[in-house]
């Protein structure tokens, strides 16, 4: 509850450039904008506390984009874990929250010439509002935050909870309205300066913050549209987007990517907490899942040689650790150095690895599945192979950026293997038979593409698609013998909020499905 009501950085670095406004008199709205992202960066660049007390034990496992030991209880979401991001997001909230006070006390001409930090604001948080109803369907966002706008006062400042699709539905309407405005947007020299200084995003690029939030809004209106209540927006939303990509642009290719780019490993913002978050000795994390494996395998991918390395004993072979054997059986492949392991070159020794919020393999594959429900196979083909291609692109490139060869030199992909890829069995769109089975290629793609580096997404598209299908061990020694389709509430939220909680208290159940997964 406090970190619905209250707001701080959590960066000791940023404390004297962007105050804590519990306990300041005055702020900004430059300094709050930045405020904002740097609460959240965490939980966008990897981060030790993100991928180890979080991810390992929840969401990697459960889309077997890394193999794990089994253990009773282990489809259970871990307390600790899930109130890490909770506490995370409503940390953000309360820091957007006061930028609106702070926006709204502004005269005209003064919101007029800061429109630009308000609107990117906007985006940045109905993406993390996103994340956070994908996880519990249900959360305070209307209402939650404004304990410094109430003056301080707790008893006014308790958060109902809000339904998921109605939050959806705000963030939509918001950000068709945010595409608009940032096409006529006009930023003063000044303002623009001010702007790229503050942006830790996108450096000030308004043509970034168009496509960041066009390709938010396709996301959106892609999870949304197999629930009958959204199917018409959906559909029409997305073709006035792909239509019209002079006023709705998104991200084409990955120099647009929406990242947060790591320029000094030594600065507050650094990738170095990913080595303990996936590779910490005695832990599981980084361990290859064996269906992953497989398919790369099946399809000579050359995404297979930059994402993992061969085990150590395994005479060069890549092998994954079967999710369906008994925990002995597993520990003793492990520990035999057979099993196969993410690629620490590209991933958990890599410092400058960037924060991933929307990148061109995912919007192409947004695009694919669109143009297949529309009955457009040439373009659904070719969005589909973009989205490949540029999914290998982007690995080879974040390994060639990274500052630690541990792993050694990977070989360039070439275009004769990403032809040969392309024409193999299990990628080949042209020898897909129907429909369902094209949805299936893309969400395979979808799945080898997000890994361990989109987990938040990778999660939420396995359940609205249904594919890939993934077999788990069965823990009988549980009430929860398969993963969950959502997240609990955490007890911190129950404890504090006690009668809206009550409220939702029915609803609060794993085994419920959020309001979009029609599966």
């Amino acid at each position: 509850m406090s970190l619905i009501l209250m707001s701080s950085c959590q960066k000791e670095d940023f404390a004297e450039a962007y105050p804590d406004p519990a306990k300041i008199a005055t702020t900004s709205v430059e300094r709050q904008f930045t405020g904002i992202l740097v609460a959240g960066v965490d939980y966008v660049v990897p981060s030790y506390r993100n991928y180890f007390v979080t991810l390992r034990i929840t969401l990697n496992p459960w889309t077997q984009s890394i193999g794990w030991h089994n253990a009773p209880n282990q489809y259970i979401p871990g307390s600790s874990g899930v109130e890490d991001v909770w506490f995370n997001y409503y940390d953000v909230l309360a820091q957007y929250r006061e930028l609106e006070k702070i926006f709204a006390a502004e005269d005209a001409t003064s919101q007029e010439n800061r429109k630009i930090f308000k609107l990117a604001a906007d985006v940045f948080v109905y993406g993390e509002t996103m994340r956070m109803v994908d996880l519990f369907g249900t959360i305070p966002f209307f209402e939650a935050g404004l304990l410094s706008t109430n003056g301080g006062d707790y008893n006014n400042s308790y958060a109902p909870f809000d339904q998921g699709k109605e939050i959806y539905s705000y963030m939509l309407t918001e950000l068709k309205s945010i595409a608009n405005q940032l096409n006529s947007l006009n930023i003063g020299a000044g303002f623009l300066a001010s702007f790229k200084a503050q942006d830790l995003i996108n450096n000030g690029d308004i043509d970034l913050w168009r496509r960041y939030t066009n390709s938010l809004r396709l996301r959106m209106l892609t999870r949304v549209s197999g629930n009958p209540e959204f199917a018409s927006q959906a559909s029409t939303e997305i073709a006035e987007i792909l239509n019209n990509p002079t006023n709705y642009p998104v991200v084409d290719d990955n120099s647009q990517n929406i990242m947060i780019d790591i320029y000094d490993v030594n600065s507050p913002i650094n990738a170095k907490g990913f080595d303990q978050g996936i590779n910490s000795n005695g832990w599981d994390g980084d361990d290859a899942p064996q269906k992953m494996i497989d398919f790369l395998k099946a399809s000579s991918d050359p995404r297979l040689r930059v994402l993992f390395e061969p085990g150590t004993d395994a005479n060069g072979e890549y092998i994954g650790l079967d999710p369906l054997l008994n925990s002995n059986e597993q520990t003793e492949l492990t520990n035999s150095g057979q099993i196969a392991f993410y690629n620490r070159t590209t991933t958990s020794r890599n410092q400058f690895f960037p924060g991933v919020l929307i990148n061109a393999a995912e919007v192409s594959f947004l695009k694919a599945e669109y143009y297949l429900n529309s009955g457009d196979d040439g373009a659904a083909k070719m969005a589909y192979e973009d989205g490949i291609r540029q999914s290998i692109e982007f690995y080879y490139y974040v390994n060639s950026i990274s500052n630690d060869q541990v792993a050694g030199e990977v070989a360039p992909a070439t275009e004769e293997e990403i032809a040969a890829l392309l024409a193999s069995d299990p990628v080949s769109w042209d020898k897909a038979t129907s429909a369902s089975d094209k949805l299936s290629l893309i969400a395979y793609q979808r799945w080898v593409h997000f890994n361990i580096i989109q987990p938040y997404q990778n999660w939420a598209e396995i359940r609205r698609v249904g594919a890939p299908i993934l077999e788990f061990w069965v823990d009988n020694s549980s009430t929860q013998t398969v993963p969950p389709t959502k997240w609990n509430i955490p007890g911190n939220e129950i404890t504090y909020n006690t009668d809206n909680y009550q409220a939702i208290q029915s609803e609060d159940k794993i085994t419920n499905k959020v309001f979009w997964d029609m599966n």
